[in-house]
């Protein structure tokens, strides 16, 4: 029994003396925990890296078409609405970083100035952090509870830094300041809550790459981003990402179709249905005559309607394409 409780001292020591895994950011077993399901590449960080491709498709989709798959599919806190944007009728599109802040208290601040110090980390304020993390094409997304007065994420220095490390842009439930020098950086976009000309104070950043909340939407690191200003941002699980925008696209297709039969006066009273083998069928002769409106494989299109056929031909329901 003594030689038990020996050893179990002498492992304590020893443990004690290990370093400290770093507790602001997310370290990469723990982003592999969060994000196990997905099977592609990732970052050294160990975040998702959806492909460039992906984002492109996706710049073109609408939050409703998006948002529908993700709700069949369970995933019913992803979407948050009612944002002011640097440029309103500019989506940002990109891979999220995540960001956490709270309000400061003493104690914890300086446990995390003293991690930051240890990691060689700029010392002129821990909102700059999460930037130097920040690769092309991604979103910085941060959880700043709200706050604009005195909450104000970054101003023109800093968002000149966001957009040298990603030109995509942020998503902030925070304030920003210098709103009319932001507005001019090229290529460059962000979506906040509220404008205040205070400077950031009494605030401390808590974790990168971590979970986070933004509004009634949940993010993980490497989500695809997809926001639109005036309807809202959705944030799409990084698993379900290419499954989604091609649900999304095969939508946006049989809505074209289907608004020139409207226009047409060939829909008869079924302005959005009436989506039976036959109209489907008729459907895929008309993407046999514009081959350009596909943006996925004609392979993965084939694959949606045939379901879509196969929805439509059960008893007693009435499939719609989005069904």
């Amino acid at each position: 029994m003594k030689r038990a409780i020996f050893a179990l001292l002498i492992a304590c020591m020893l443990w004690g003396g290990l370093p400290a895994f770093a507790q602001v950011k997310m370290t990469r077993e723990q982003i592999l925990f969060y994000t196990s399901g997905w099977k592609g590449p990732r970052f050294p960080d160990g975040r998702p890296k959806l492909p460039d491709s992906l984002l492109k498709r996706a710049a073109s989709m609408t939050i409703e078409d998006v948002w529908s798959y993700l709700e069949a599919h369970g995933y019913h806190c992803q979407f948050d609405g009612n944002w002011q944007a640097l440029h309103i009728d500019k989506a940002i599109v990109g891979r999220a970083l995540t960001a956490q802040y709270m309000p400061t208290r003493p104690d914890m601040r300086q446990a995390i100035l003293a991690e930051g110090k240890a990691e060689g980390r700029a010392d002129v304020g821990t909102n700059s952090w999460p930037i130097a993390e920040l690769q092309p094409g991604d979103v910085y997304v941060a959880a700043g509870y709200g706050k604009i007065r005195y909450g104000t994420l970054i101003g023109s220095n800093l968002g000149n830094g966001i957009a040298a490390h990603t030109r995509a842009g942020f998503i902030f439930d925070a304030g920003i300041r210098d709103e009319e020098e932001l507005r001019e950086i090229p290529d460059f976009n962000g979506m906040f809550k509220g404008y205040s000309p205070t400077a950031w104070a009494d605030m401390e950043l808590t974790g990168i790459n971590v979970p986070v909340r933004i509004g009634h939407a949940i993010v993980l690191p490497g989500d695809l981003v997809l926001a639109k200003p005036r309807q809202g941002v959705l944030f799409v699980p990084a698993i379900l990402a290419e499954q989604a925008i091609s649900s999304a696209e095969f939508t946006s297709l049989t809505d074209d179709y289907n608004f020139q039969l409207n226009e047409k006066g060939e829909n008869g009273g079924q302005f959005e249905g009436g989506w039976n083998d036959a109209k489907y069928a008729a459907f895929a002769r008309w993407i046999d005559a514009h081959p350009e409106k596909l943006n996925m494989p004609r392979s993965e299109f084939d694959q949606l309607l045939k379901a879509a056929r196969e929805r439509a031909s059960r008893p007693r329901r009435q499939a719609g394409p989005g069904s």
